[in-house]
């Protein structure tokens, strides 16, 4: 990743890092009992836009104090560290992989209590939303966040390479590659110099490997988890052949950086300076990518194996926002998450460009487009939401993402083969199966 760039999943994989958090002032912040506080996580672009829906929040409700308090490298830990000693935020950010373990224990409240008061608003912004992203801060019959962004994952591309290369891109989800397809394109965009160093590789990922790989495997017609979060497919032939697929872009065909070629630089990285054709990520990077003059770069999607199609998939990433359960200022904090997640919040986040937006009407605004003009592919963004495919919500995802992260890794080194993850799986039930 981009050397400043604390990478929007490094959280889904933090350890114990020690909970800091600093108080991030805005003119329509304070320190006093009554405002509401605001915690959420980001790079300073994205907190000075995130701002700018707080003041323009602050303009239309001129009563209501907004506070804002930055997260530090582990936002679950500090968020229960909050709660636990009773100044738990009124509106946190919340994440799909990460959410339902702070819905379990009761630090957050069920948004239908407030939906159900207003049942129009509650229709209009059910209808304007995607149900892959609305759906995913559902559990066990609640409701748990409004989404705020979607964050799938796609392939950002490099004109300048694939021009010389003579190779044109799939424009939509529709179109996608094939897994040959994709292969033959990294193999083209791969060169090396005469002592068999690697100028510019085919192909590098900016995401966590073994999630990527994941979504190689649901894009050979399988899912990851069943609809219950209660199996893990792990075992089903198809699955592991994409995993297999992805893992040998860099194992057996040399087109991807190995682990080890991994440690000298980081694939956004090498992606900004031109030396890979092709990086999987996140809009969480087009910032860093757009502010390059240096850089002609647009996006494409996944590739489909033969299984899997005919649209490619991606997974469902993104984040919402919530409210505690016993936040003192629940009606103020309400009044907030509809605005943030609602029609005008999400038109500042479209003119931003620092984020996807979560309604149709944001989607397909002119303020959207005209801060992606770079991109020619914007179906890939506009799109993105309903090709998207579940993730596992559950709260025991620390645990399940430790024992995919211990055997996974092994199938990416090289050290054992997809098909031996099938052994993996009765464990992983074990734990979705002893969950509340």
């Amino acid at each position: 990743m981009l050397a400043s760039r604390l990478h929007r999943r490094t959280l889904l994989r933090s350890a114990l890092a020690a909970p800091a958090a600093a108080a991030f002032g805005t003119a329509c912040g304070g320190g006093t009992d009554d405002a509401v506080t605001f915690f959420f996580q980001a790079r300073p672009a994205e907190a000075r836009a995130r701002l700018r829906i707080v003041e323009a929040f602050a303009a239309r409700h001129p009563g209501i104090r907004i506070r804002t308090i930055m997260s530090g490298p582990d936002p679950m830990q500090q968020m229960l560290t909050y709660c636990a000693g009773g100044r738990c935020p009124d509106v946190l950010m919340a994440w799909e992989l990460l959410y339902a373990g702070l819905a379990e224990r009761g630090v957050l409240l069920d948004l239908r209590i407030m939906l159900d008061r207003e049942p129009e608003y509650a229709k209009h912004i059910r209808a304007e939303s995607y149900s892959t992203l609305y759906d995913t801060f559902g559990y066990r019959g609640g409701q748990y966040a409004l989404p705020e962004q979607w964050s799938g994952v796609f392939l950002y591309y490099n004109r300048k390479l694939f021009a010389e290369a003579g190779i044109r891109p799939p424009g939509s989800w529709g179109a996608a590659w094939t897994y040959d397809e994709f292969l033959a394109a990294a193999r083209a965009t791969t060169r090396r110099d005469n002592d068999g160093r690697v100028r510019h590789w085919g192909f590098a990922d900016g995401w966590v490997p073994y999630y990527s790989a994941a979504c190689f495997g649901m894009n050979n017609g399988a899912t990851w988890f069943d609809p219950a979060v209660r199996h893990v497919n792990l075992g089903d032939p198809r699955f592991a052949a994409g995993m297999q697929f992805y893992a040998d872009l860099a194992v057996r065909h040399g087109v991807a950086p190995s682990v080890a070629d991994r440690q000298a630089m980081a694939a956004p990285d090498l992606f900004a300076r031109g030396r890979a054709a092709m990086l999987l990520g996140g809009h969480w990077l087009y910032s860093e990518f757009a502010r390059r003059d240096d850089l002609d770069f647009d996006v494409t999607v996944l590739p489909v194996g033969p299984h899997g199609g005919p649209a490619a998939a991606t997974d469902v990433g993104c984040t919402g926002l919530a409210i505690a359960a016993d936040s003192p200022h629940r009606e103020t904090a309400w009044e907030f998450v509809k605005f943030a997640t609602g029609p005008e919040g999400q038109a500042l986040i479209a003119e931003s460009g620092l984020f996807v937006p979560v309604l149709r009407s944001a989607m397909g605004s002119a303020g959207f487009a005209a801060a992606h003009r770079r991109i020619g592919n914007l179906a890939v963004f506009t799109e993105g939401p309903e090709h998207s495919r579940p993730l596992a919500v559950t709260p025991v995802w620390g645990k399940v993402d430790a024992l995919l992260a211990r055997h996974c890794n092994r199938v990416l080194r090289g050290a054992a083969s997809a098909d031996s993850l099938g052994a993996v799986a009765p464990d992983i039930d074990m734990l979705l199966g002893a969950r509340p």
